[in-house]
């Protein structure tokens, strides 16, 4: 979303912060006896008290398996898990529910497009396009496929800026390119792709498109229809939900011709030691008794996540995207890598030869909680001439405050360095 679209949609009263703050007890958390300073949502957000509380409820008094026993608590718990399905497709603006799959996560989302579409619809010679940004989840498993399958696998450019080149991508398209798989924006630069341009130039060339959106739906509106992608994939616990719960999004005509991705109980019409017919979707892709609780738990950091209003989440978290990038250009020998204009709340960087890890342990003493490392992202690292990067990541719960204390802490690094 640009800056002008943020701001276009954000005219009721911004943000309280301080009631934001107080929903989350990890705010009020002391580190080293300093107040925690968390700077690392892109990696995992902390939770609501609503959601925690929702989990706790669920499993005291409202628990059972699902979709099997006719009894109360199953039937109750059956229809909070269904109920979250519900949420999640209004969360992604799906067209249908039946669209909505819930995995671990995002990686397993994108796992389970490259087994069961790609294992049935794409033959040796094919492309798969994905981009010098990617997360490792949405490079590997087309690896795997392509050494399997003899595909030829297609790096779309970023440049020195961190922004997508649609030109190049677009050039890198051919009648043999079957599948683009494209992050929404990039864990590392922040970058927010041109997501409607990709799929409308993927589509022309015949090819479906795989969106990576693990970061991107914390941050932005994501309307599944309106950008017209044909996978979406998202994590639950970067979205203030549970760990081990998570949504592929695909239109339904496809779902519905994919073989299942893993079999068992629950995904079946009919057993017999002759045949098995599938449930139709969603079942089809969840066997097994499923994540419950965590479903339950992500469809209320959502309904949290509606709650506040997602334009005003954007709106805040860009003004702290801006806030911390001024405060952080100060700094001497702070080189900062994704300067897109158009970008999401994480800022990765460097601190002259310090090494990042080192940068994160000491700002650590401060209470400022970074991350450090190559952010599952080696392909990008190497495109960017650096080994490792500093990474800082907002999130609804910061403040401009928080930024303050990361410059500070940082200075100390210098100090210590000399």
């Amino acid at each position: 979303m640009s800056e002008r679209a943020i701001k276009s949609r954000t005219d009721a009263a911004p943000l309280d912060i301080q009631r934001v703050r107080a929903d989350f007890p990890a705010m009020s958390l002391e580190v080293h006896g300093r107040p925690l300073v968390f700077l690392d949502s892109g990696a995992s957000a902390q939770k609501p008290r609503v959601v925690l509380d929702t989990m706790r409820r669920v499993y005291e008094s409202e628990y059972a398996n699902v979709h099997r026993g006719a009894y109360y608590l199953s039937e109750r718990s059956t229809a909070l898990y269904e109920g979250a399905r519900d949420k999640l497709r209004d969360f992604l603006n799906a067209r249908d529910r039946k669209e909505i799959i819930f995995t671990r996560n995002a990686t397993e989302s994108i796992n389970l497009v490259a087994y069961a579409w790609g294992r049935k619809n794409l033959k040796a010679g094919d492309e798969i396009v994905i981009s010098a940004m990617e997360h490792h989840s949405n490079i590997v498993p087309w690896q795997m496929l392509r050494d399997e399958m003899g595909l030829t696998l297609k790096i779309a450019p970023v440049s020195d800026d961190g922004e997508f080149l649609l030109d190049a991508f677009k050039a890198l398209l051919t009648d043999r390119t079957k599948l683009v798989a494209i992050t929404h924006v990039s864990n590392v630069l922040g970058t927010i792709t041109p997501v409607k341009e990709i799929v409308r130039l993927a589509h022309d060339a015949g090819a479906k498109v795989l969106l990576d959106g693990a970061q991107a739906a914390v941050h932005l509106p994501v309307d599944v229809q309106d950008i017209g992608c044909d996978f979406y994939a998202v994590t639950g616990h970067k979205l203030y939900g549970p760990t081990g719960i998570g949504v592929l999004y695909g239109k339904e005509a496809i779902l519905d011709a994919m073989p299942p991705f893993m079999s068992g109980g629950d995904m079946i019409g009919s057993v017999s030691f002759e045949k098995t017919t599938w449930a139709p979707l969603p079942a089809k892709f969840e066997a097994g008794t499923p994540a419950i609780v965590q479903a339950i738990g992500l469809g209320a950091a959502v309904d949290y996540m509606t709650g506040l209003g997602r334009e005003k989440i954007a709106a805040h978290e860009h003004d702290l995207l801006n806030y911390a990038t001024q405060r952080l250009a100060s700094i001497d020998g702070l080189k900062i890598y994704g300067t897109a204009p158009n970008k999401a709340a994480v800022i990765s960087f460097t601190l002259g030869d310090i090494h990042a890890h080192d940068v994160s342990t000491i700002i650590d003493r401060a209470g400022v909680a970074i991350r450090a490392g190559h952010h599952c992202a080696e392909p990008l690292m190497e495109r960017l001439g650096v080994a490792a990067t500093a990474r800082a990541s907002f999130g609804v719960y910061n403040t401009r405050e928080d930024a303050d204390a990361l410059v500070k802490a940082l200075e100390t690094v210098q100090e210590i360095f000399g």
